[in-house]
């Protein structure tokens, strides 16, 4: 897992308002607040052969299943991660900028935003079981993270191997390449990145609160973020399992993850194993909405032109793409799906209808797969056929309580420092974290 620097915050977030709408960044050109270098090599790649057989992540999801009514055409989704390359699978892929470097948001050193940007909306090809959940939509790339690269007036600390630190982007770039996704017109925002605090100390994620906020009412995007994954470091407590509706508002969480916790404007995804129950290294929490398979996913290499599996060490043993980063993209494809094939449905109306379609577990509710897995047959249709249920019951509103109560509990917790990781799988470390100053 990749860990990446945050800003400190000298103010207790129980005296702040939940949400500051002035906090929201200024529009600006993308850009990393200060200069930056490539500290380590880039990703190398597992490559995976292309056979007829749909991916067993895939297969349970069954997009192909709608490609007759919709494949997400006319809808952009941007993919705020380690930047996402060229692939002849994603013709439609546009440079949305980079926080990074001097880039433009086309390049990926860490093989991950090129992964997660596939399993969305890679075109499908003869002979290839593989293919995105909504292939004829736009991908838009903003890198906003790299665990290959640092800024250039950090300190070069040394692992014990000799390597030297690296990782760079933070919540107030985040916030920022939020702003700029949907102030370029983005429909749904796929953010597979998550910041993890232990209760009692603070994200400093009052600038993400305002983006996430803004993207959401302010221009009706989707935003689809992951719950996170434990990784023994500030995502290293997992908390308790809550089941049922009526405890999810009295639920005080151990570790706290952000932009998961504006649970108000965003839709958090857990991750499934193979047999469809939650992963164990998938983050519990009350504000996590629906969950999806997020293990051994295969997608799109960021080299080459073909498919890739896993990334590989110096020593050439393979790490699968597995986490919740990879859950993420499967439900950013159906809200796609699901605005392009009914564009009168706000962007709540989308989340709703995705919440209210998954399959849900006993007790309706619970903190490790939401209201259950995902659905995207039933939630682009509206039909709960395939399960044998009534629609219109699946159809009604979300019994979501009040956001308020249980936030302003989370947030009587903090008040110091956080961190920012890309969720792609707590089996491998390729960058050091960098030191953190004490708040």
């Amino acid at each position: 897992m990749v860990v990446l620097a945050l800003p400190t915050t000298g103010t207790a977030a129980a005296d702040t308002p939940l949400i500051d709408p002035g906090l929201l960044p200024e529009p600006a050109a993308a850009a990393p607040s200060e200069p930056t270098e490539q500290r380590t090599r880039c990703a190398a790649v597992s490559e995976a052969p292309v056979t007829s057989v749909v991916p067993a992540a895939q297969r349970t999801l069954r997009f192909s299943d709608v490609w007759s009514l919709t494949r997400g055409a006319g809808q952009i989704i941007a993919v705020i991660d380690t930047g996402v390359a060229p692939h002849p699978l994603l013709p439609t892929l546009r440079a949305g900028g980079d926080y990074v470097s001097t880039g433009d948001g086309l390049e990926d050193c860490d093989a991950h935003g090129t992964v997660v940007a596939g399993l969305i909306a890679a075109r499908p090809v003869p002979g290839s079981g593989f293919a995105g959940g909504a292939p004829d939509a736009t991908i838009l790339s903003i890198r906003q993270s790299s665990a290959a690269f640092a800024a250039t007036s950090s300190e070069r600390e040394a692992d014990e191997n000799g390597s030297t630190s690296a990782g760079y982007g933070d919540v107030e770039s985040m916030a920022a390449a939020i702003r700029t996704a949907v102030d370029a017109g983005a429909d749904v925002v796929n953010i597979s990145e998550v910041a993890c605090a232990s209760a009692g100390s603070s994200m400093g994620d009052g600038a993400l609160g305002a983006a996430v906020r803004y993207a959401a009412v302010d221009r009706d995007a989707v935003i689809v973020t992951a719950a996170g994954n434990l990784d023994g470091r500030r995502c290293r407590t997992q908390n308790d399992l809550i089941r049922g509706i009526d405890g999810r508002d009295t639920a005080l969480p151990v570790t706290l993850a952000s932009p998961a916790w504006f649970d108000e404007y965003v839709l958090t995804v857990g991750s499934l194993d193979p047999d469809g129950r939650p992963s164990s290294f998938s983050l519990n929490g009350p504000w996590v909405d629906v969950a999806a398979p997020g293990t051994e996913v295969t997608s799109l290499g960021a080299t080459g032109t073909g498919l890739a599996d896993g990334t590989l060490d110096d020593e050439g043993r393979r790490t699968a793409f597995t986490g919740t980063s990879f859950a993420t993209p499967f439900v950013s494809a159906t809200a796609a799906l699901v605005r392009a094939r009914h564009p009168e449905l706000s962007a709540a109306d989308v989340i709703d209808r995705i919440v209210t379609t998954a399959h849900s577990p006993a007790g309706d509710w619970d903190s490790a797969v939401g209201h259950g897995s995902l659905d995207p047959v039933a939630a682009v249709t509206g039909s709960a056929v395939a399960r044998g249920e009534d629609a219109s019951v699946r159809l009604s509103p979300r019994t979501t309580p009040p956001v308020t109560d249980r936030r302003d509990a989370l947030l009587a917790l903090a008040s110091s420092v956080g961190i920012l990781l890309l969720v792609s799988g707590a089996l491998a470390v390729r960058a050091v974290v960098r030191r953190q100053d004490p708040s």
